[in-house]
């Protein structure tokens, strides 16, 4: 996510960064689709193109599982992968483990 100096009031951008990551709330939720089909559900994450595009492609790579991104900051995995996906976001994207919450 690229904020500019002038959204943190003259911080650097790095930290501006970090700061914007520390405030997000990541919702992972099950939904049952057609036929019983299960599909993992991640809201809340930047709504930038090339990242989201770039987390989405780790975790259908690290998952061995098809989906999905939206513009919305919304991604979309085939199955029911709730602690897998929260397990990777933290250790691998750096997300406060806090921030990143399983709807049951």
């Amino acid at each position: 996510m690229v904020v500019s100096e002038l959204d943190c009031g003259g911080l650097p951008q790095e930290i501006c960064e970090q700061l914007s990551r520390e405030e997000q709330v990541i919702k992972i939720r099950v939904d049952m689709r057609k036929f019983g089909k299960a599909v993992t559900v991640i809201e809340g994450l930047p709504s930038d193109k090339e990242t989201l595009k770039s987390i989405a492609k780790a975790l259908k790579t690290k998952l061995a599982a098809g989906g999905t991104y939206r513009d919305d900051g919304v991604i979309e995995l085939q199955g029911d992968h709730r602690h897998r996906v929260k397990e990777i976001l933290v250790n691998e994207f750096g997300f406060p483990p806090e921030n990143v919450l399983i709807v049951d």
